[in-house]
């Protein structure tokens, strides 16, 4: 609050998250892992050309997405661009070594000059557990104790650590190190209390993934990271939101270029989960004002953004622009628009 009782301004950074979802070409069939690939490193170009503050790579072992080694892709990215930081979203580190990915980043932070971001969580899919040798039976215990390494990791020094699944480390070293000391390190949450305060424990800021329900639900945890905090005598951490969403020139149609490619991608899932097959009811629900998906015009997208900005108290926001098959030219207009017109109206409202 400022002296006079008014809330002060937010900062709030703006960024962007794809998975390389497998996108349709003019034909409407489905264009070759290479194309999408490159694509995302174009995306990438665009947002840093706009001035965007993140660019965040998933990890996926599945056919419907084209990026299983983000760091390769962000390295590409980051020989092409200048200001904006790069990083995943997220590193399955449960099915990975926390080792080998703190090596590959600090490698990634020296190639970007200090660009490199890491978003640390379990993923919403397990491709990667058969595919790498993990147990599911070990689900917790793998991302546990796989997160206790690499949070010792990030002190950059000499490591003495023991844990369970791997054998102990004394006194080792772990190059290169970093200009900065260490890795900029976020661990993503998808709603577990254990997480929040997990995350809270080891100082990591606290990127919260809504992709269902209103947002609003998750204030409780925003709340809880920052009391644990408080707690542990952790300093004050950033907190931020990674969501999905797709800005046109207008409301109908942002909503109509993507409904269909929505509902492809949502049946799918559902298909593998047990879902029922999505309706047209359940996008426009998701598409309002208390949804998840923040779907419309510059200033629709923009009110959401603000809005729920405010409720959890964030630092950033990340918009998951590829969704399903939308096509390529559709995400390149969605991130000059997010870029020229969201984030001008966003500033500006929580600066006012």
């Amino acid at each position: 609050m400022s002296s006079d009782g008014a809330s002060a301004p937010i900062r709030l950074e703006l960024g962007l998250d794809t998975f390389g979802d497998v996108t349709e070409g003019p034909d409407g069939e489905p264009l070759p892992y290479p194309q999408v690939i490159r694509n995302v490193i174009d995306q990438a170009v665009l947002a840093d050309e706009l001035g965007l503050a993140f660019f965040g790579v998933g990890e996926h072992h599945r056919e419907d997405f084209a990026v299983t080694a983000p760091e390769v892709v962000l390295a590409a990215i980051a020989s092409r661009t200048t200001n904006i930081h790069l990083g995943t979203a997220v590193t399955v580190l449960s099915s990975d070594d926390p080792i080998r990915v703190y090596e590959r980043f600090a490698t990634l932070d020296a190639v970007s000059n200090g660009r490199a971001e890491v978003i640390l969580g379990r993923g919403s899919f397990t491709e990667s557990f058969p595919l790498f040798g993990f147990d599911l039976a070990q689900y917790e215990e793998l991302f546990s104790e796989k997160l206790d390494l690499f949070a010792a990791l990030r002190s950059e020094g000499p490591i003495t650590w023991q844990g369970n699944l791997r054998p102990p480390l004394v006194d080792q070293e772990v190059f290169p190190k970093t200009a900065a000391g260490s890795v900029k390190t976020w661990i993503g949450v998808g709603g577990s209390p254990e997480s929040v305060i997990r995350a809270a424990r080891y100082g990591i800021p606290l990127m919260l993934a809504i992709i269902g329900g209103p947002p609003a639900q998750f204030a409780p945890f925003a709340d809880l990271y920052r009391q644990a905090l408080q707690q542990l005598g952790q300093p004050a951490l950033p907190v931020g939101v990674h969501s999905p969403g797709h800005v046109a020139d207008t409301d109908e149609e942002a909503r109509e270029e993507l409904w269909p490619h929505w509902a492809v991608q949502r049946e799918r899932i559902g298909r593998e989960r047990g879902w029922p097959p999505p309706t047209r009811q359940e996008f426009e629900v998701a598409a309002g004002p208390e949804g998840a998906v923040y779907v419309g015009s510059p200033q629709t997208v923009a009110d959401k953004i603000v809005r729920n900005t405010r409720i959890l108290g964030l630092d950033r926001f990340d918009l998951k622009f590829s969704n399903g098959t939308l096509p390529h030219d559709k995400l390149m207009r969605s991130i000059e628009l997010y870029g020229t017109k969201v984030a001008p109206l966003v500033h500006a409202a929580l600066e006012a």
